[in-house]
């Protein structure tokens, strides 16, 4: 089980005896991008970080594209850590597409997930109309792919700022396309298809699990109706809309996020 802990690059943080968090990380990131939430946690809480198989310092030969062209490829990683710890009922921290990671982990291995906050979650970016407003033509997605495909630096510096919700050149968005970049683009374009033309919506009425979704006011990838969606097919949910801008709002509103996660786990206990 510890070549799972290496393969994943798990670490953990903070406090020992405290509840455990497990952070998962959205697209084209890794678990760096939690710097800013783990000074804020890790007095009062146990934290263990890891990057899903091709992403920041995993052990990216363990990638094929049969296993992670779709998002249970993903969610096995997230299994995997879970077990290789011996967890059980973990509440999981989840950002983007790992909101939909962990509520298909939530359902394919209910024991080992429990609380799931959801930052900036949505189950399909794809618009069906009018039921519901994903955010994007399958069309304007197809032309990103083909982006990345093409022009990966390009694809990189056109995405960071939108997804971001700041201006090109500001540290944050050249962060981001920096770590766009830095992943093979074979594996960073198989993650993207993963992600943005997936449809889990069906998931949504068969997580039992607490959730607090957690929607940015401005959000490029995620509107508020996708929020107020998945709200609405979450039977045990919160939705938290915080007044910002952006889809990663862990590292642009950390403080708010921490205040909303600290709140919501009070709550549930």
């Amino acid at each position: 089980m510890n070549d799972i802990l290496i393969r994943n690059n798990v670490n953990e943080f903070g406090n020992p005896d405290g509840e455990l968090l497990l952070l998962a990380h959205g697209f084209g990131c890794d678990q760096n991008m939690w710097r800013f939430m783990v000074p804020l946690l890790r007095e009062k809480y146990r934290i263990i970080l890891f990057d899903y198989v091709g992403a920041g310092d995993s052990r990216s030969e363990d990638f094929s594209v049969e296993r992670y062209s779709v998002l249970e490829g993903y969610a096995k990683d997230l299994v995997e850590v879970i077990q290789a710890l011996e967890l059980q009922e973990v509440k999981v921290v989840a950002h983007s597409v790992s909101c939909t990671i962990a509520q298909i982990a939530a359902v394919t291995e209910p024991k080992l997930i429990g609380d799931i906050v959801m930052i900036c979650p949505s189950p399909s970016f794809i618009n069906d109309l009018p039921e519901y407003e994903g955010g994007f033509e399958r069309s304007d997605l197809e032309e990103l792919i083909q982006l990345l495909e093409s022009n990966y630096i390009g694809w990189a510096n056109y995405l960071a700022p939108v997804v971001m919700g700041l201006p090109s050149g500001d540290d944050m968005v050249e962060e981001l396309a920096q770590s766009f970049c830095s992943s093979d683009p074979l594996i960073t374009s198989t993650f993207a298809k993963a992600t943005f033309f997936s449809d889990y919506r069906n998931l949504l009425p068969q997580i039992k699990n607490n959730v607090l979704i957690l929607q940015s006011a401005k959000d490029a990838l995620a509107n508020v109706g996708v929020g107020q969606y998945m709200h609405a097919r979450l039977a045990n949910s919160k939705l938290d809309i915080i007044e910002a801008e952006g889809h990663c709002l862990h590292m642009t509103d950390s403080w708010a996020v921490s205040q909303a996660l600290e709140s919501f786990l009070h709550e549930t206990v």
